[in-house]
């Protein structure tokens, strides 16, 4: 331990006694490479933009990494759609940057993120608050490729707005923010899907983590949305977990609502909801759960009309 100590205080001194010059020139040096990181991804992220705006699939398939191509395909089939020509088939626009400003740009391994903080507008009308985009990006062959885009509401969280918009820039300086250094795995290709199947949750200031039948993988933060159950649901017994934690700075107390729907594919039936939990306002939800919900005759009679 004591020599640890003094290790310790040698290199403080060494740090204590560099030129004032050197220690610019490291800072310079810095900021430069982060420049230098921030415009490499951000060109990616354009370039993958424009190429899901014009449906141009060679475009795509260059900056997007493979196990997300892996996922989209995943996504398609679960959906009983048609790939790759199903591609370009999205609810709203990838979000323009331009108006946003970057907070972070960092990378670890082969994985980086950047942070932007402003009105994102997914070109669906209204007037856009200020929250947070965050992009990753993995590191194959010989550069960056695009992997996702999540967006950050900071509606149930006003002080971190208040606190990004002064500049203190803490809130995006936790673990969720940072790059993991590692690349994800490559899923396992799934079959055309039975029944479509969607988790929706309603979260506010809070994340949900939701796993289905082992395979389909589920993550919301402070939101109102439904993914696609991955390979669908099954015939008989399927298999779901979720954990459910405060967001930092959340202090409210609003219920929470997690469901598993089948969609029907029947023109003029509704969805048929097969598991729900739910809490009421000042209610506080499980950390988490393990349960599972059936797919049935009744069921299946009532979303394939057979």
């Amino acid at each position: 331990m004591e020599s640890v100590k003094r290790m310790q205080l040698i290199l403080l001194t060494a740090i204590a006694l560099l030129p004032f010059g050197a220690v610019n020139q490291l800072q310079a040096q810095a900021a430069s490479r982060d420049a230098a990181l921030s415009k490499a991804l951000q060109d990616v992220y354009l370039y993958w933009r424009k190429a899901m705006i014009i449906k141009n699939h060679n475009a795509w398939k260059q900056v997007t990494a493979s196990h997300r191509m892996a996922s989209i395909q995943n996504r398609i089939l679960s959906e009983k759609g048609e790939y790759p020509a199903d591609i370009f088939k999205l609810p709203t626009a990838p979000p323009t940057l331009a108006g946003l400003k970057l907070l972070r740009a960092r990378s670890k391994g082969v994985t980086a993120k950047l942070v932007y903080f402003g009105k994102v507008d997914f070109g669906v009308g209204g007037d856009p608050t200020d929250n947070l985009l965050v992009l990753s990006f993995v590191h194959e062959g010989r550069g960056w490729k695009y992997d996702t885009a999540e967006f950050v509401n900071l509606g149930n969280l006003k002080d971190v707005r208040a606190e990004l918009r002064s500049g203190n820039l803490g809130y995006v300086d936790g673990a969720a923010f940072l790059p993991t250094g590692v690349k994800p795995p490559m899923p396992v290709i799934v079959r055309r899907a039975k029944y479509i199947a969607k988790v929706y949750t309603y979260c506010p200031g809070r994340e949900v983590r939701v796993k289905v039948n082992r395979v389909s993988t589920h993550r919301f933060q402070d939101t109102q949305q439904s993914e696609v159950v991955i390979g669908g649901a099954r015939d008989g017994v399927n298999e779901l977990w979720y954990s459910i934690k405060d967001l930092p700075g959340y202090k409210g107390d609003d219920p929470i609502t997690v469901r598993v729907y089948l969609m029907s594919q029947i023109a003029g039936v509704k969805p048929v909801k097969v598991y729900q939990y739910q809490t009421q306002k000042g209610e506080k939800p499980k950390a988490q759960g393990s349960v599972v919900f059936q797919v049935d005759a009744a069921t299946r009679a009532k979303v394939l009309g057979r």
